[in-house]
C-alpha cells in the first residue's frame, strides 16, 4: 500500500525527468505575452476582428458550433466548435449579449483536431458563434441560438 508521501515522491521524480528532457508543459502564466487583452475585451464583432487582424469574416458550412437549444442555467452552458479544414490557427467562442463577446479563443496547429468544448456563462439567451480564424487571415463562422432559462451572469 502506497502512503501519500510516496504518491508525492514519486509524483515529483517523474516531473523531474519529464522537465530535463523538455516535455512537461509550460506554466500557464508563462504565455501572458500571447494574451490578447484588446480581443477578450471587444463587444462587437467588428471590435474583434480588429483586435485579432483578421478580415471580416464569412458564414461556412465547414465550422460547427454545438450547444444546447435551451440551457436550464446560464452560468454553465456547453459549447463546443469544430471544423475540419487545414490551416486553423484560432478557434474561437463568441457569446453575442455576453459584456464581452469573446467567451473563449484556442490557438491551434494543423497537428492538432480543430475540435475543441468547454464551459461558458451566458446572462441572456443569445446566438453562440464559433469563428475559425485560418492562417491567411480568413475568418469562418458559424451560429447556433442558445435560449437561457436561468441567467448565470452577475446572479
Amino acid at each position: 500500500m502506497q502512503t501519500r508521501r510516496d504518491v508525492i515522491f514519486h509524483s515529483a521524480k517523474v516531473a523531474a525527468l519529464l522537465a530535463s528532457v523538455g516535455m512537461l508543459p509550460s506554466l500557464a502564466h508563462a504565455q501572458v505575452g500571447a494574451y490578447n487583452t484588446a480581443a477578450f475585451e471587444a463587444k462587437t464583432m467588428a471590435d474583434l476582428v480588429k483586435a485579432l487582424g483578421g478580415n471580416a469574416p464569412m458564414e461556412s458550412k465547414d465550422i460547427t458550433v454545438t450547444g444546447p437549444d435551451i440551457a436550464e442555467n446560464g452560468s454553465v452552458v456547453p459549447v463546443g466548435a469544430s471544423t475540419e479544414l487545414p490551416g486553423v490557427k484560432r478557434l474561437l467562442i463568441l457569446v453575442e449579449k455576453n459584456p464581452a463577446m469573446m467567451a473563449a479563443m484556442f490557438e491551434l496547429t494543423d497537428a492538432v483536431e480543430a475540435n475543441v468544448s468547454t464551459r461558458v456563462k451566458m446572462g441572456q439567451s443569445s446566438n453562440v458563434y464559433a469563428v475559425a480564424m485560418m492562417n491567411d487571415g480568413k475568418m469562418l463562422f458559424a451560429l447556433k441560438e442558445v435560449k437561457v432559462t436561468l441567467g448565470g451572469c452577475g446572479g
